[in-house]
């Protein structure tokens, strides 16, 4: 039985699962299965001509379902999930001895850009604190990204060349065993289409007593957000506060998450105005209003909803 499943989501990814799939030609003992969302461009034909499973979905399931339906299709007893736009560079085996140890839920490795430079900030994160989020979305990360909450959270003091213990590394490539993954109860699926599902399945690997590691042993050359950046702004905008705002409601204590659900209306309001102004046209003003009213309402809706709140993470 192969040691190791490597899971990939599709979704219009023609441009990139060639690529990825090529890199990983050389392993063996392993399984590799895409699970492709719906896709409308040749992502399908690029994956068959390689002669790799694939499960073809009718409709898009979102990345989380797609995940948990990729992983119950295999049977390795440790998965890697990889990011179409993500080209493994070298073999499996650094992420593979982090689970020697039964204690280790997942593991995540060096993630790198077009220019060979770590991507810093994101291969390797610290869970989310209330503050974290609040000023990330009321832009306060963006005017001071060296503030000390968000050095903490981006892991911006993290050295690239050496292994340690985070939170949460990137979805984008992570290892988790599959024991852990049936513990935690897999990828929450209210996580839809995208965005924050692997940061609540290791806040939950946190929970489960679980520890994970990053490993800059194991590198993928990494390009990002491929399915993403062809969707309209506004879509964009509704799919990630929509993904934040749920998991506020879940890790966060009521009364915390209310004042994140303020801070998203506050920034999108301070957003507005200057996207107003640089619009340069009634037609640019118009889409200005209409992004940002819809995250506004979005928020405002998270208000008044009964939130029970799991704080599986303690704030």
């Amino acid at each position: 039985m192969a040691r190791v499943a490597i899971v990939i989501v599709t979704y219009n990814s023609a441009s990139e699962i060639g690529g990825c799939l090529d890199a990983l030609a050389p392993l063996s003992d392993v399984e590799i299965l895409v699970v492709d969302n719906a896709s409308s461009d040749p992502t399908r034909d690029e994956v068959k001509r390689r002669g790799v499973r694939l499960l073809a979905n009718a409709d898009n399931r979102g990345f989380a379902g797609a995940v948990n339906q990729g992983v119950h299709a295999t049977s390795a007893p440790f998965v890697l999930l990889l990011n179409p736009d993500a080209h493994l560079e070298c073999g499996l085996s650094a992420l593979e001895s982090e689970f020697s140890d039964p204690r280790t839920g997942a593991a995540g490795g060096l993630l790198t850009g077009s220019d060979g430079k770590p991507q810093s900030g994101f291969m390797a994160r610290n869970l989310p604190t209330p503050a974290a989020l609040l000023l990330e979305v009321l832009g306060i990360n963006r005017l001071w990204p060296a503030n000390p909450v968000n050095w903490h959270y981006r892991c911006l003091g993290v050295d690239a060349n050496n292994r340690c213990p985070v939170e949460q590394p990137a979805g984008a490539f992570l290892m988790f065993s599959r024991e852990a993954f049936g513990k935690v109860g897999g990828f929450d699926e209210r996580f839809r289409p995208v965005w924050f599902e692997d940061v609540d399945f290791c806040a939950r690997l946190k929970r489960g007593g679980y520890r994970v590691f990053f490993n800059p042993e194991a590198v993928a050359k990494h390009t990002g957000g491929h399915s993403v950046s062809t969707l309209p702004l506004e879509i964009r905008q509704l799919y990630w506060y929509g993904s934040l705002l749920e998991y506020g409601a879940k890790h966060y204590r009521p009364l915390i998450f209310r004042v994140l659900c303020f801070a998203v209306v506050s920034g999108a309001v301070a957003r507005a105005v200057p996207a107003m102004l640089r619009a340069g046209s009634a037609r640019g003003v118009l889409k200005a209003v209409a992004v940002h009213g819809a995250v506004v309402r979005l928020a405002i809706g998270w208000i008044f909803r009964p939130v029970p709140g799991e704080c599986s993470t303690v704030f």
